[in-house]
């Protein structure tokens, strides 16, 4: 069954329900439903083919979901996009999967520029086909049949577009439902993104279990979201790990009436066993339930149990139900307990594959198993722990960076010779990025400069929050970049953070 025929199914067995608040506007399954079928009867007037591709550049908002899910009543392929975002990303992604639509809020500050950067993608309006109401007509879709595609890299190179079929949405959505129960007596604040993988799930299961979510803005403002939790006596809370340390450092949980919440999601990354600690000691009400998963998994892998927090710390757990687990070396075979492998993941709920990009597919994808290119080790239970990643990529917050992005916008810079960028500790988001920086000979080139080229060309999560200046980059015999030794400055002329202004000289 797709998610959209179980949504139908939960409208039909709880209209007047409230499924969705953001901010004065409330929601019920009813009123969703019929903003569904607003926007599907509209889509459906364009005539587009089954299969079409079809950006959503929003925020949250209850027109997301509408939006969303009346794609796939036409028989489309939602295409999530980040709405802070630059123009030259967003129209990159829509013309790799060759979108045919784009529906976009009014007055979005890229819109412009993206008419331009992709003049073949028709451009339309959120609101105004969210407006009315309609009778949502369907034909249940093939379950193998491509349903969104999540794009996890940026304008560099070829974009890595995960493409996730109906099944692998609706078998993920079961198998989170199976150990994390939701009913319709629960109610979550949400502060993440529905565009990223983590966010995308949180909406189906808690739709689907017909239960309501509330739609906070983000973590801008942490008291407002607690004082949010208490105000609708929500029962969960899901966020990544710098989600929960804003959480505790700038805000108080003990001075709000919390007493409702009793579960807590984390996924998105590593939580220490001092953070979780600090939640549980935060929250004492509520199970906290540390996940683990990849967008090309749809979402989830592996969760620990919130009763094995004391005997397992730093563990990701086991795998959820339907998925098998197992750790091999590079030779694609399996290790011995405690012994560092490469996790591959099987299970009905892994892609399809990277959109158009059958080498990239290819590299990930073995006789049914996901590679996933994180580094673990099993202990004599089976528990599962995260030693490392061979992937590159930046976890700030609950964004994903490339940093190849980063390098691309900096080397446009006159002077520049050679730059990369790596990810760096950070308290708060997890990582931040750091760029290390070649200049050729006889250039000059500020701080101020590089930070403000970037500024004009990034979103603010990828401008890099440390730079540095080297005579050279680590590399290989083979020339790659070794990136991890960027994080410290041994091999620098010095450095800044440049949020602070702090110096960081060598010796």
């Amino acid at each position: 069954m797709s998610l959209l025929a179980r949504l139908a199914r939960r409208v039909a067995q709880q209209p007047s329900a409230e499924a969705l608040v953001h901010g004065a506007e409330r929601l019920t399954y009813g009123d969703l439903w019929s903003a569904i079928g607003s926007a599907s009867t509209q889509l459906r007037a364009l005539r587009m083919p089954r299969g079409a591709r079809i950006g959503l550049l929003l925020e949250n908002s209850p027109c997301y979901a509408a939006c969303y899910y009346a794609v796939h009543a036409v028989g489309g392929v939602v295409v999530p996009l980040n709405p802070a975002a630059r123009a030259t990303e967003i129209a990159g992604h829509l013309n790799h999967c060759a979108a045919s639509a784009l529906i976009v809020a009014a007055g979005h500050p890229e819109l412009d520029a993206l008419r331009i950067a992709a003049p073949d993608v028709q451009v339309l309006d959120a609101e105004a086909l969210c407006s009315g109401g309609a009778r949502v007509a369907f034909t249940e879709p093939v379950p193998e049949a491509p349903a969104c595609i999540i794009y996890t890299s940026g304008t560099t190179g070829r974009p890595k577009g995960v493409t996730l079929s109906h099944r692998n949405l609706d078998i993920n959505t079961r198998s989170i439902l199976a150990y994390l129960p939701l009913s319709p007596a629960d109610c979550l604040v949400n502060v993440l993104p529905f565009h990223y993988a983590y966010g995308n799930s949180v909406l189906h299961t808690h739709l689907i279990a017909g239960a309501r979510l509330v739609l906070d803005r983000s973590m801008v403002y942490p008291r407002g979201v607690l004082q949010a939790m208490e105000a609708e006596r929500a029962s969960g809370f899901s966020g990544v790990p710098s989600t929960f340390a804003v959480l505790l450092s700038r805000a108080d949980p003990a001075a709000h009436d919390l007493r409702s919440l009793r579960y807590l999601t984390q996924a998105g990354g590593a939580m220490s066993t001092h953070l979780a600690q600090r939640v549980r000691q935060a929250f004492p009400a509520a199970k906290l339930f540390v996940m683990y998963g990849q967008t090309e998994a749809s979402a989830r892998l592996a969760y620990l149990p919130p009763e094995r927090l004391d005997d397992k710390p730093g563990s990701v757990g086991i795998a959820i139900p339907g998925v098998e687990l197992k750790i091999h070396d590079e030779h694609g075979r399996e290790v011995a307990r405690d012994v560092t492998g490469e996790i591959w993941a099987r299970g009905e709920n892994i892609m399809l594959g990277y959109w158009n990009d059958p080498d990239a597919t290819r590299q990930v994808l073995e006789h049914g198993w996901l590679k996933t290119g994180d580094l673990a080790h099993r202990d004599r239970d089976g528990y599962i722990y995260i030693d490392g990643r061979r992937s590159e990529m930046i976890k700030c917050g609950a964004h994903r960076i490339s940093p190849q992005e980063v390098e691309e916008v900096i080397a446009q810079l006159d002077g520049v010779d050679d730059v990369a960028c790596t990810g760096i500790p950070d308290e708060l988001l997890g990582q931040v990025v750091k760029a290390v920086i070649v200049l050729r000979a006889g250039g000059n080139l500020s701080l101020k400069a590089v930070q403000r080229h970037c500024r004009e060309r990034l979103p603010p999560y990828k401008v890099p929050r440390a730079i540095a200046f080297a005579e050279v980059l680590p590399r290989t015999a083979s020339g790659k970049v070794q990136r991890y030794l960027l994080r410290d400055n041994d091999h620098t002329k010095g450095e800044r953070d440049v949020s602070t202004g702090t110096e960081y000289a060598r010796g």
